[in-house]
C-alpha cells in the first residue's frame, strides 16, 4: 500500500520515536523510508569558518541523518537519506510530491522545546500543505504506540473529502484484516428548543447515519470483515476524543479540504483539533483539487 515513506528527521527524542514507528510500518508494507533533514534557510544558519562559507545548519544535519539511518540499519528497513535547504513545511511537501512519496510520517505535540518539528509549526503547517496523506504521530512519556493498527477510526460528516478519505482508511484497514469505526457527530449544540430545531436536529441524525453507511458499503465493497459504527451527539472532536478511548483505537484517518495553502480548511477545524490532541496517531488525506 505505501512503497515510499518520508521521514522528516531532526534527531529530537520524539522524532527518534517516530522513526520507530514509521519503520514498522515500512516492515509492514516492504517500503522504503526516505530519511530526510530540511537546513532551515529561515533561520540565521550561515558562517564563516577558517575563512570558508559553511551552512552550519547543513553540516549539523548530516550528523543527525547519520544518527538516523544507523538506527534504521539496526532495524533491518530499507532506507534513503538527503539533506536539503528551505523552510521546512513547504520544503517538505514539495520533496513529498517531487518524488511522489505515499506517505509523510511527522511527530507532533512532543515536549516543548524539543523540535522545531513540533507543536504548531512545521508538522501542522505540513498538514495543511499536502497533497499527500500525513500520519501525525504524537508522541507522550504515558502513551504507546501500537502496530499493526487492530482498530482504525474513520470519522464523517458526509462530505466528500470525508469520504474521499475514508476510502483510503477502509483500504488500510482491508489491508491490516483490522476493525473499522466509523464515526459521525451531530453537533447539536447550536440547536434550540423550537419546532425548527427539532426537525432540524431529525434531518441531522438522519445525515449521520447516512454518512455512515456510505463508509459501511464502501468497507463491506472491500471486504473488511469487521465494521463498528457509532452515531453520537455533542463536538465533534470530544466525541471523536470519547470514540477514541472507549474504543481502544490505534489510529484515526480524517479528511481536509480548502484552498493549497496556509488557508486550508481542516474539516470544520476537527481534524486540525484531532491532530492537536488525539493519543494516536492521526493521518489526514487532502481531497484533491479540481
Amino acid at each position: 500500500m505505501y512503497d515510499t515513506i518520508l521521514l522528516p528527521f531532526d534527531g529530537s527524542d520524539d522524532a527518534a520515536g517516530v522513526l520507530h514507528h514509521a519503520s514498522e510500518i515500512a516492515h509492514w508494507a516492504d517500503a522504503t523510508i526516505q530519511l530526510l533533514y530540511v537546513a532551515d534557510t529561515t533561520r540565521d544558519s550561515v558562517t564563516v569558518i577558517e575563512g570558508q562559507t559553511v551552512d552550519v545548519l547543513e553540516r549539523e544535519g548530516e550528523d543527525i541523518v547519520e544518527d538516523g539511518a544507523k538506527t534504521l540499519e539496526t532495524l533491518g528497513v530499507s532506507y534513503e537519506t538527503d539533506i536539503v535547504q528551505g523552510n521546512p513545511a513547504p520544503t517538505i511537501v514539495d520533496y513529498a510530491e517531487r518524488y511522489d512519496h505515499d506517505l509523510i510520517v511527522m511527530p507532533t505535540h512532543g515536549r516543548e522545546g524539543l523540535s522545531r518539528y513540533l507543536v504548531g509549526s512545521v508538522s501542522e503547517k505540513v498538514v495543511r500543505l499536502s497533497s499527500t496523506p500525513v500520519l501525525s504521530v504524537r508522541m507522550q512519556d504515558d502513551e504507546t504506540l501500537e502496530f499493526p493498527y487492530e482498530n482504525l477510526l474513520v470519522p464523517t460528516d458526509g462530505s466528500s473529502a470525508a469520504t474521499y478519505a475514508a476510502d483510503h482508511l477502509v483500504d488500510l484497514a482491508a489491508s491490516l484484516d483490522a476493525t473499522l469505526h466509523v464515526l459521525s457527530v451531530v453537533d447539536d449544540s447550536a440547536l434550540g428548543p423550537d419546532v425548527r430545531s427539532t426537525v432540524s436536529g431529525k434531518e441531522s441524525d438522519q445525515a449521520a447515519n447516512e454518512a455512515v453507511e456510505t463508509i459501511v458499503s464502501a468497507a463491506e465493497d472491500r471486504g473488511v470483515a469487521d465494521v463498528v459504527t457509532h452515531v453520537e451527539h455533542g463536538r465533534p472532536d470530544e466525541r471523536i476524543l470519547d470514540c477514541i478511548e472507549s474504543n481502544d483505537i490505534h489510529a484515526v484517518g480524517m479528511g481536509t479540504t480548502g484552498r493549497r495553502g496556509t488557508d486550508r480548511i481542516l474539516l470544520g477545524s476537527v481534524a486540525e483539533k484531532t491532530v492537536r490532541t488525539a493519543p494516536v496517531p492521526v493521518m489526514t488525506i487532502a481531497e484533491p483539487e479540481e
